[in-house]
């Protein structure tokens, strides 16, 4: 028996030597790190043109996108996005997308990003289908959209959303630091390697 908890005894100490010695190395070893992800959050508004079985009209949209990405620090930015495109007097049509934007778009400068992705009509005609944006981006996160899109039914979509980004007008803006500093701009801190 006395073999018994000494060998007990043995491994305990064993285990709480380890512990002792990896939260050591843990503590004093690791260094600063820096997890930047990029995020939109659109509100804009536009005509569009809705076709269901050949019959077209126009409507006016209002558009919701909110997202993320990964870091703004690389010249390419990948990333998803939900959208909300409600269509006045009829219904609202949910999209899931994938962005790439470039650097300057997602800091709030010129740029330019491409959405790509899938949408559901919710509305009468019902329609599931694909979509696709061209999104340009101004200073003060004054963003443009041509959009379109097809799907079931044969129906299809197409327009144009004006609006701001309220993320790249706030968050991750680096333009226009001489009239409106951003007190958290994205990139490096000082002190950090």
């Amino acid at each position: 028996m006395t073999d018994l908890h000494s060998g007990l005894s043995c491994a305990r100490r064993i285990r709480v030597t380890a512990a002792l010695a990896a939260a050591f190395v843990v503590t004093t070893g690791a260094s600063p790190t820096r997890a930047d992800v990029s995020s939109w959050f659109f509100l804009g508004a536009g005509p569009t043109w809705l076709r269901h079985s050949g019959d077209a009209e126009q409507d006016w949209t209002v558009r919701a996108d909110t997202g993320l990405g990964t870091s703004p620090a690389h010249p390419v930015i990948i990333g998803g996005l939900g959208r909300l495109d409600a269509h006045v007097g009829h219904g609202a049509d949910l999209g899931l997308l994938a962005r790439i934007a470039s650097r300057s778009f997602v800091l709030g400068g010129w740029g330019a990003a491409l959405d790509l992705g899938a949408y559901q009509r919710w509305w009468t005609p019902r329609s599931t289908g694909g979509q696709a944006s061209l999104v340009l981006g101004a200073p003060w996160g004054l963003t443009l959209g041509v959009n379109g899109g097809m799907g079931t039914g044969d129906s299809s979509h197409w327009g144009a959303t004006l609006g701001i980004d309220f993320a790249r007008l706030t968050v991750y803006r680096t333009s226009g630091e001489s009239w409106w500093m951003n007190p958290f701009p994205p990139g490096p801190k000082s002190g950090d390697k």
